[in-house]
């Protein structure tokens, strides 16, 4: 069995208010913001990407687990904005983290779930004795169209996680399954800009259909039910969508709270779930359960259940999530549009 040794989470110190982007475009600030639940989100600085942001994750969930990066074995980074077309983030983040040359490294890429497909991968690959440690990056500066939906939540940030043996972990992972489908919600063309999206499509046969149907298959292949769990962390792509789905499941909203950071930071993609996840193993204790269900679009998602270990004490090693969402600093539209090129003339 595999499980969590160690974590790390960040995300850009930089903020735009939701009012800011409303204020350019005419828009009414108060319907957006009641209509995705999303205050502010995280702006990338004009020198952060997906690698850098990796980086840094990387290196407090190494900081935290205490081993010897040269023992990691495998190393994955899912992300739909690597900086590269034709070159591997994941060669970058290993060598930046004195990872080389001893392992296996490529990127992943399904939308926003691209991150947890690196931990399923990796648990295999601990579990079978392939490698001793695995480590699965979930990194995006997620891109928004200007005026569209997507701006007031398309954000930044990255989660990591070390997988090795469940003797050492932090948290077990109990058991994962997933749920996939070709339901094309959400895409973005070769040498597009931005991404489109199928609007409200992307609600009903996409997010909620893959989401909820992963996790029934979970709770009943490991014939449990929702008082069996302490927290639950879903895909973030606003605040709406996991108060809906909590609510469709019976699951107390005080229980979805913790892992619920799209507020404050908005929706960073691949890292939105490994964020929330972060945050929620920030809190809990010795014995509790998390439940997991992500989703990407194109589309599918992946569930997961974890027993938290008495090895939770290992978190006070590094910063914790709440660290780098209350050091922060608001920009102008203006900043921001510089800061995510999104002034073409340039």
């Amino acid at each position: 069995m595999a499980g969590i040794i160690g974590y790390g989470a960040y995300v850009p110190k930089y903020r735009i208010k939701t009012e800011e982007i409303a204020e350019v475009w005419g828009e009414d600030a108060e319907r957006i913001k009641s209509g995705l639940g999303i205050n502010e989100k995280s702006v990338p600085a004009i020198d952060e990407d997906s690698a850098t942001m990796a980086v840094v994750a990387a290196k407090i969930a190494l900081k935290r687990a205490e081993i010897d990066p040269k023992k990691i074995g495998a190393l994955y980074v899912g992300s739909e904005s690597h900086p590269y077309a034709v070159k591997p983030t994941a060669t970058i983040v290993a060598e930046a983290i004195d990872a080389v040359p001893d392992l296996t490294a490529a990127d992943l890429e399904f939308a926003c779930k691209a991150g947890t497909a690196g931990i399923q991968i990796c648990m295999g690959l601990v579990g079978s004795s392939m490698v001793e440690y695995g480590m699965a990056i979930g990194s995006d500066t997620a891109q928004g169209r200007p005026a569209d939906a997507l701006e007031y939540s398309a954000a930044a940030g990255a989660g990591a996680y070390l997988i090795g043996k469940d003797e050492e972990s932090l948290a077990i992972i109990e058991d994962t399954c997933s749920f996939t489908t070709d339901t094309p919600d959400f895409w973005r063309r070769p040498k597009a800009d931005f991404p489109s999206h199928g609007g409200r499509f992307t609600g009903e046969p996409a997010y909620f259909r893959h989401v909820r149907s992963a996790a029934d298959a979970l709770l009943k292949k490991l014939n449990r039910t929702i008082e069996d769990y302490d927290y639950f962390v879903f895909h973030q792509p606003n605040a709406k969508f996991p108060k809906t789905l909590a609510k469709r499941m019976g699951i107390p909203q005080e229980k979805i709270t913790d892992g619920l950071v799209v507020p404050y930071i908005g929706n960073a993609y691949s890292a939105a779930v490994p964020l929330g996840l972060a945050n929620v193993l920030d809190k809990a204790k010795e014995g509790e359960r998390i439940f997991i269900s992500s989703f990407g679009s194109g589309a599918g998602s992946d569930a997961f259940s974890l027993k938290v270990t008495e090895n939770i004490r290992k978190r006070e090693n590094a910063e914790n999530l709440s660290y780098f969402i209350d050091n922060k600093e608001y920009v102008s539209y203006a900043v921001y549009a510089k800061y995510r090129r999104k002034l073409k003339g340039l």
